[in-house]
């Protein structure tokens, strides 16, 4: 049997350790503050044994909303989770959260348990999961009495016979970081899920993003000392060569010889909850692994965007991520992705096209740069409307260019246009897409970008929102779309509320 990780899931106090211990005989609330609250706080670590024989890895993790960040990290790399819904409350705000979460790592097998079920009566909560959770087995459960215990552990083994274990995946040893501690005589110690690969006593790993060596002195499974590790479970690591303050949680070992490295951007295909799609520049929280960063989504066209990074994450190709809001803090969605170290661009049929063949799996084409710690930001050549090759556009197209040509700072959004005219438009070069749901024409844009120019010019080289807004006699809304496109098109930078005009840039276009 494969080993298999198992993550639990819920609502704050719906009983998620409770109901580990009750079925591990592990207090996975260790520290003293999660004891005195009667909360978790950090991840939680226990072995569980199934009927079948079959040893999982579980990782609790606290269900409180301030620390769905935690409740990311633990999730990352689990096989199945263990989604808990209390009778008496049903389905929670942080149920469909952590929910959501699973949805976004593609983690799609698991089984509710319906806690308390000695307090309420757990019909309703039944079909709640049922609902929620409609390929999933719900079990009502009672870890105060121990019903429903032996038909929950049954359950989970039903699950585990439909899930992949990462240890039959063929790559190169990889581990995110979860935890890091001292022993007496040992040294240093880390924990986390194996992604992939085996770690063995001797191997020679790096430390990402650091990019430091260190060197395997002995490895652990749930208490238990091994030659070699495979993937798919937890595993904890004494390394040789790095002290504790040279390695922290979210870092990431990788077989000395992984091409894997750090990147500031990622291209990714991503799905979002209904309602929740982000607008394009938006900034947002990336989670990948047990490390997060802020980031800014790039709209590439459809369900592809690219994330512009402002610190660096490990990611392979396949990777799972989930983006979060960043205020109020919450789940937007997440996917996968598609080349973890892009260069910089913005949407083309080139660009949809390569997408379309990753996301169908297909190699990608070699790009000829070398990944580096911090990859450089290459500017995309722009070609300026008069020099692409002239395109016959059909009357309707003529006619749609001269509605955004008249409409000049203040463009109708996209669903009001015909789609296929504004990418006739956009290939011949005479509407340009500034934001996901915004299109100008390449005139006004011009016009708009040496006003811009003008303005920085007579305020010391920046500018503010508020001051461009009243430069155009326009809304918020317009101003910032526009500021948020130039400030990708480094035409300007943004630092802090102010968008700085870049060094060399003029008046002309481009």
């Amino acid at each position: 049997m494969k080993p298999l990780t198992l993550g639990t899931a819920g609502h704050i106090d719906h009983g998620k350790s409770a109901l580990v211990r009750a079925l591990t005989g592990v207090d996975t609330d260790r520290l003293p503050e999660e004891r005195a609250r009667g909360i978790s706080i950090e991840l939680g670590y226990a072995s569980l044994l199934l009927p079948s024989g079959r040893r999982l890895s579980v990782v609790d993790v606290p269900g409180h909303e301030r620390f769905v960040r935690t409740m990311v990290a633990g999730a990352t790399g689990i096989g199945l989770f263990l989604m808990t819904i209390a009778a008496d409350d049903g389905v929670m705000p942080q149920t469909r959260e952590h929910a959501a979460v699973l949805r976004a790592l593609g983690v799609s097998i698991g089984v509710v348990a319906v806690t308390k079920s000695d307090l309420a009566d757990p019909d309703l909560a039944l079909i709640e999961a049922s609902e929620l959770l409609p390929e999933s087995e719900a079990v009502a459960v009672s870890a105060r009495t121990g019903a429903g215990l032996e038909e929950l552990r049954a359950a989970l083994d039903r699950a585990c016979v439909t899930v992949a274990s990462r240890a039959d995946a063929d790559r190169a040893a990889r581990l995110h970081v979860d935890r890091i501690f001292t022993i007496k005589g040992a040294g240093t110690v880390v924990t986390g899920t194996l992604w992939s690969g085996q770690i063995g006593r001797g191997d020679e790993l790096l430390v990402l993003p650091q990019g430091r060596r260190a060197r395997v002195r002995g490895v652990q499974v749930h208490d238990q000392a091994l030659d070699r590790a495979p993937a798919g479970q937890r595993v904890a690591v004494n390394l040789t060569g790095t002290a504790l303050g040279e390695i922290a949680r979210g870092d990431v070992l990788v077989a000395g010889d992984s091409p894997l490295r750090p990147t500031y951007r990622i291209d990714a295909e991503l799905e979002f909850q209904s309602g929740a799609e982000p607008e394009h520049s938006e900034r947002v929280q990336v989670h990948h692994g047990t490390r997060e960063a802020p980031a800014r989504l790039a709209w590439l066209g459809g369900r592809f965007w690219q994330i512009r990074l402002e610190a660096p994450l490990v990611p392979a190709a396949g990777d799972r991520v989930v983006v979060r809001q960043i205020a109020p803090p919450d789940t937007l969605g997440g996917g996968r992705v598609l080349d973890p170290a892009p260069r910089r661009h913005g949407p083309s049929r080139e660009v949809l096209a390569r997408l379309e063949r990753l996301a169908r799996g297909e190699a990608p084409k070699p790009s000829g740069r070398a990944i580096g710690s911090h990859p450089p930001t290459p500017t995309v050549p722009r070609t300026p409307s008069d020099a692409r090759p002239q395109k016959t556009l059909s009357s309707s197209a003529i006619a749609l260019e001269e509605r955004l040509r008249d409409a000049g700072i203040e463009p109708p959004i996209d669903s009001e246009l015909d789609a296929r005219d504004l990418a006739a438009l956009r290939d011949a070069g005479r509407a340009v897409r500034v934001s996901k749901s915004l299109h100008y024409h390449a005139d006004v844009l011009a016009e708009i970008r040496a006003r811009l120019v003008g303005l920085a010019a007579q305020t010391g080289g920046s500018v503010t929102l508020a001051q461009f807004r009243d430069e155009l006699g326009t809304s918020r809304k317009f101003a910032q779309a526009l500021l948020e496109h130039f400030d990708s098109a480094r035409v300007t930078i943004r630092r802090g509320d102010e968008h700085v005009l870049r060094r060399g840039v003029t008046h002309r276009a481009g």
